[in-house]
């Protein structure tokens, strides 16, 4: 694909003292920088209501970028990069302070020639979206005129579909759909990424990429740790709005969509939503059946206590909010038939990974086969995080005079050998924001056909009363997340 230039711009991150911006913005910015990957005249301005002045905002990211940067920082590097940041103080809930930021920010371009170029980062919750929108266009810092003005925001966009077609329908009044970009660091992973690339790139698996070839498709996104400092947010999400609404469906789409007319957003898109909206016709009866949620209760993870999610600081003693959900989803489409895709995704589960497993049909057991034992279905691997890489095992005979089978792995790590190889997947969706390619970020269109299905779920939760909690620290969650995949002949592969 044609690289495209970087324009001039000022990045300006609502939420400069955050942690996102600490932990993941400075250092993608920082790692870009030190690849040569950003236009020279190019400034980041932190904007938040604490009280200090840049060299202290500085001295602050420079610790961060000390713990979090892919690579080690150099004395001389920082020193240039530290020249492109600035701290603006103000209160993003008063509208008069918007008209300083404006002035701050028309004597920066003065100064370093960014030509009216921004990019506005909204690292700050969504109850905020709409007023700083507002705000920017009361003050015409979002005309797209004569330069151009780009929107990043984070997940969740709404709480359901009702609430996300509100907020679009507002932040659309003010940005054009094409200058939104809505971003799921997801689907900035490398591997990910790498996924289109060994599906449509060896014809091995393409011919092969469909039910009469596949016997299941597994998408499991799993972590060792609990709620953390998250209560407010997951109490109100779950893993339902948390993860599978967005990331999952998003990892799904990704596996699952027809070969695109060609490798661009909006081709990559039309694919991704085409697939999306045949989830619909999962029907209440059909969801109820297939789809299990979990909490996790008290114990251990390896040797040391974990308090159960209803005792962590912050949750109710009674809460319902579900961390876990595992879901059987049949694709109602020529390609799937009525195959089924089974996904997962919880919290203090036995390990963290976020990996996609293709089995295959297995052959039947006919003539000498008959006589061999260990014969295992073939399984395509693709690992997300935190290792990075792309497995695929087969059957071959066990060396020896005894008729037996053994299973060979041929196994490629991305991230195992080469140092810093991989980027972090914001370094990758900043870049693209500013080159203006929305490939790798979720359209509107995408968002509703999700929120649709997922509506669906939530609806009929509210009619039950869940029986939580249901599964231990250090395991892969609810006995009945297993009982989903035996019935139907399958089971996880959790190796």
């Amino acid at each position: 694909m044609e690289r495209k230039i970087v324009s001039p711009c000022v990045m300006i991150i609502f939420g400069g003292t955050g942690d996102l911006t600490h932990r993941k913005l400075i250092p993608a910015l920082y790692n870009l920088f030190y690849e040569g990957n950003l236009p020279d005249s190019f400034a980041v301005v932190g904007v938040g209501r604490k009280d200090k002045n840049a060299s202290e905002y500085k001295h602050e990211l420079q610790a961060s970028l000390e713990k979090y940067s892919r690579y080690k920082i150099k004395p001389e590097v920082w020193e240039q990069f530290s020249k492109k940041i600035q701290y603006y103080k103000m209160e993003i809930t008063v509208s008069e302070h918007y008209e300083g930021l404006k002035v701050f920010l028309n004597e920066m371009d003065e100064t370093l020639g960014t030509q009216g170029n921004r990019l506005y980062y909204l690292s700050v919750a969504p109850s905020f979206f709409e007023m700083i929108t507002k705000n920017l266009a009361q003050y015409k810092m979002a005309e797209n005129v004569d330069s151009w003005q780009r929107l990043i925001i984070e997940k969740p966009f709404g709480h359901n579909l009702e609430t996300a077609n509100y907020l679009n329908t507002e932040i659309s009044k003010v940005f054009p759909q094409e200058n939104i970009f809505r971003i799921d660091h997801y689907l900035g992973k490398e591997m990910l990424q790498n996924m289109l690339v060994i599906r449509f790139g060896n014809a091995l698996f393409e011919s092969f990429w469909n039910s009469r070839y596949i016997e299941n498709i597994q998408i499991t996104s799993s972590e060792t740790v609990g709620v953390e400092n998250r209560a407010d947010y997951y109490e109100a999400s779950g893993a339902l709005r948390d993860m599978l609404q967005n990331h999952m469906l998003q990892l799904l789409a990704l596996v699952a969509m027809e070969p695109p007319a060609a490798i661009d957003a909006k081709s990559i898109r039309d694919e991704k939503i085409k697939f999306l909206r045949t989830l619909s016709k999962n029907n209440a009866e059909i969801i109820k059946g297939n789809i299990v949620r979990g909490q996790y209760g008290e114990g251990k993870m390896g040797s040391k206590p974990a308090l159960a999610y209803r005792s962590e600081n912050g949750i109710s003693p009674k809460s319902n909010t579900e961390t876990f959900i595992a879901a059987k989803l049949i694709a109602g489409n020529f390609r799937w038939g009525n195959m089924p895709f089974y996904l997962r995704t919880g919290k203090r589960m036995k390990q963290k990974t976020t990996k996609v497993v293709i089995e295959f049909k297995s052959l039947p057991e006919i003539l000498y086969f008959k006589e061999y034992n260990g014969m295992q279905p073939n399984l395509l691997e693709i690992r997300i995080q935190p290792s990075e890489g792309v497995s695929f095992s087969f059957n071959a005979k066990r060396p020896g005079t005894q008729n037996g089978i053994t299973n060979v792995m041929m196994d490629f790590c991305q991230n195992c050998s080469l140092e810093n190889n991989s980027p972090e997947a914001y370094e990758r969706l900043i870049a693209d924001a500013l080159k203006n390619d929305q490939t790798l970020f979720t359209s509107w269109d995408e968002i509703e056909a999700s929120w649709s299905f997922i509506d669906n779920i939530a609806n009929i939760w509210r009619q039950e009363q869940p029986q939580f909690p249901n599964y231990a620290p250090d395991t892969y969650g609810p006995s009945d997340s297993d009982v989903l995949l035996t019935n139907n002949g399958h089971k996880w592969w959790n190796t």
